[in-house]
């Protein structure tokens, strides 16, 4: 053992955990921690203006690493401005450790300025939450709190430094949280009963979540989708990175789980497999089932209490999605006859059949877009296509224009495309940052509208500050679009009044969002585009400058 203050004792459990760079806010209760870091020249601080940023951005370095990273920021009232970025990080499952300092346990009877129950705050949206009564707690707590966060699944845990806690002297030795991972393997008579059913179907079915991607389980995947010749479906809410390339013939698209449509396309499948996703997180109310009653339904998950949760299930698989999806594409291997190899193919083909007509038509109608203003949102995102680089990373918070950028881009590669996922905006700004600096050898694009900008427009200074070369295109349709497309969902769905035509009221801004003049007030170069013909040379300047840079886009916010 060695006697060390608490303060030292985090500073060097942090060393032994291998981090890097401590994202932050800093307030008054952090002085002691603050203090330490300059002892500790290994430990980059990256300060953010705002709460909310410093979460976003480590948020967007854990999924770029798929390693805990670190966050610090102020007592009650600040923690809970960077409660929406927590919620983000537990909704999509991100290995996360947020911490705080509190006040000085002698004070806190008297309930002192600022302070609050910082426990009660976050544990609902992390896997673990505590408040550390001592310094010796301290490697205990900061070891078991990395590997709560990766340790699947994977997400946030949080961690309150009460004031004394950081200069209180005691002695302890610093070990770091184990470096092992060992997956979870599936049943075998799970698996062999999911081959038989696979096996056996006239039209089997993948829908997919983000847990197969952290797990690393993407070439397993293929290989179980093209055995069995299957389409194959991203879930929205629970997927927003590659696991599956957009560009295979047997990609399918996102299902949109606020839309009785998604009914309408699983409606054939005669077997559902769904790996490491919820089935199914919708936000607005669907009167009618997605999974038809005649569809059997297989989920294999790293995630057991999303298995069975909301739809009756024929077979839950609890396992690690990259060791059941291997054990699964053996046993298909043994199962499948040559009759049900063969079937396989012929549905593989008709869809690449179907995929390739499709693409032409749209490269097609591309190519021969008039060159309006404002321009539509598929030709901002062709434009953007055309100038991205062959290793660019693309994190998009674009909502309303996500399709669109999809379907341009066809991200296809693990570790090229991080979306927003839980549903809080303000992600992409910061989280593009976070992006960045686990890639520093390539670059990286953020696509955000110009409403989810704003929330956290304060990572332009941050990236100014550390000149953190991010290039970001906003797609400026004056609105909050999504809110105008769930209002006619309302109007003409749920109350079935195709009669009444709405105000939107709050949902139109005055003016554009001057969101090149904010960059250019914080030092980041901005240029505002409108002519289509002028987008791609200006993000390819943007990209090429190595620094970072807004270009704000003005689109076609019709409905």
């Amino acid at each position: 053992m060695a006697r060390m203050t608490g303060k030292e004792a985090l500073a060097r459990m942090l060393e032994a955990e291998g981090l890097e760079y401590i994202f932050g806010n800093p307030g008054t209760s952090e002085t002691p921690f603050l203090d330490v870091l300059q002892d500790y020249p290994r430990l980059s601080y990256v300060q953010a203006l705002q709460e909310g940023t410093a979460v976003g951005m480590a948020d967007g370095y854990a999924r770029a690493t798929g390693r805990p990273a670190f966050a610090n920021i102020h007592i009650a009232g600040g923690l809970a401005n960077g409660i929406s970025a927590l919620y983000n990080a537990y909704r999509g499952g991100t290995p996360l450790v947020l911490t705080a300092g509190n006040s000085d346990t002698r004070m806190l009877l008297s309930e002192p300025v600022l302070s609050g129950d910082l426990v009660e705050m976050t544990q609902q949206f992390t896997k673990w939450s505590a408040e550390v009564p001592n310094a010796a707690n301290i490697p205990m707590a900061v070891r078991r709190a990395f590997k709560e966060a990766k340790t699947p699944p994977v997400g946030p845990v949080f961690l309150s430094f009460p004031w004394d806690t950081m200069d209180e002297e005691v002695d302890v030795d610093i070990i770091p949280s184990s470096a092992g991972y060992y997956r979870t393997r599936p049943d075998t008579d799970a698996v062999a009963r999911a081959a038989q059913l696979l096996a056996q179907a006239d039209n089997p079915v993948l829908v997919i979540g983000d847990r197969v991607s952290q797990s690393g389980a993407g070439a397993e995947l293929v290989r179980v989708a093209e055995q069995l010749g299957a389409r194959v479906y991203a879930s929205s809410y629970t997927y927003s990175e590659i696991s599956f390339p957009l560009n295979h013939d047997q990609y399918a698209g996102i299902l949109n789980l606020n839309s009785s449509a998604t009914r309408r396309q699983l409606a054939d499948a005669d077997v559902l497999l769904a790996v490491g996703t919820n089935v199914f997180s919708s936000f607005l109310y669907v009167d009618e089932p997605f999974i038809s009653a005649g569809t059997k339904l297989v989920h294999m998950d790293s995630n057991q209490k999303e298995i069975e949760k909301i739809y009756p299930t024929d077979l839950g698989i609890f396992c690690d999605p990259k060791a059941g999806l291997e054990d699964l594409a053996e046993a298909l291997d043994q199962e499948m006859s040559a009759s049900a190899k063969e079937a396989a193919a012929t549905r593989a083909a008709t869809l690449g059949n179907s995929r390739r007509e499709a693409r032409a038509a749209y490269l097609a109608r591309m190519q021969n877009m008039p060159d309006s203003r404002p321009m539509p949102v598929d030709r901002m995102m062709y434009e953007l296509s055309r100038a991205l680089p062959e290793n660019a990373v693309l994190t998009d918070e674009a909502i309303t224009s996500r399709n669109a950028l999809l379907q341009a881009v066809e991200p296809s590669e693990p570790g090229s495309y991080y979306a927003i996922r839980g549903g809080a905006l303000g992600w992409a700004m910061p989280g593009a940052l976070g992006i960045k600096l686990a890639n520093p050898d390539r670059p990286v694009v953020a696509v955000v509208g110009d409403g989810a900008s704003m929330y956290t427009v304060q990572a332009l200074w941050t990236a100014a500050r550390y000149n953190i070369p991010v290039t970001y295109a906003i797609c400026n349709n004056r609105s909050y679009r999504i809110l105008k497309v769930n209002m006619d969902v309302y109007l003409r769905g749920m109350l079935e009044d195709n009669q009444r035509d709405s105000e939107y009221v709050g949902m139109d801004f005055a003016t554009p969002l001057p969101l090149a003049e904010v960059a250019e007030a914080m030092g980041v170069a901005g240029q505002n585009v409108e002519d289509p013909r002028e987008l791609r040379p200006a993000l390819e300047r943007a990209i090429g400058s190595g620094k970072p840079s807004v270009i704000n886009v003005s689109i076609d916010g019709s409905l």
